[in-house]
């Protein structure tokens, strides 16, 4: 079995036949993890942002000292950014 198998099908690409703007996601994930880094960006440009928000969101959890809500904000903001950007990039430019 390869980790391929366990990943959960994008329902909106499933029911409208069209990707989303997370599609990808799970994929560059498991590309980052294996080493194939240009790879994971190039599946889903924001796989790094989303990785760096998801450690951020660890910390907070842990360093209760420290308040990271404006860092929070930030790389969510910066990955809905990225996300739209590629998504639009990807099926106006590269589709085309």
């Amino acid at each position: 079995m390869k980790i391929e198998d366990f990943m959960l099908p994008c329902p909106i690409k499933k029911i409208f036949g069209v990707e989303c703007f997370g599609c990808g996601t799970q994929r560059a994930i498991v590309m980052v993890f294996e080493g194939r880094f240009t790879e994971a960006f190039h599946m889903f440009p924001a796989v790094y942002t989303l990785l760096l928000f998801f450690t951020t969101v660890v910390l907070n959890f842990v360093d209760k000292k420290r308040n990271y809500g404006n860092v929070l904000v930030i790389l969510a903001a910066l990955n809905a950014i990225i996300m739209v950007v590629s998504y639009f990039y990807k099926h106006h430019f590269i589709n085309h």
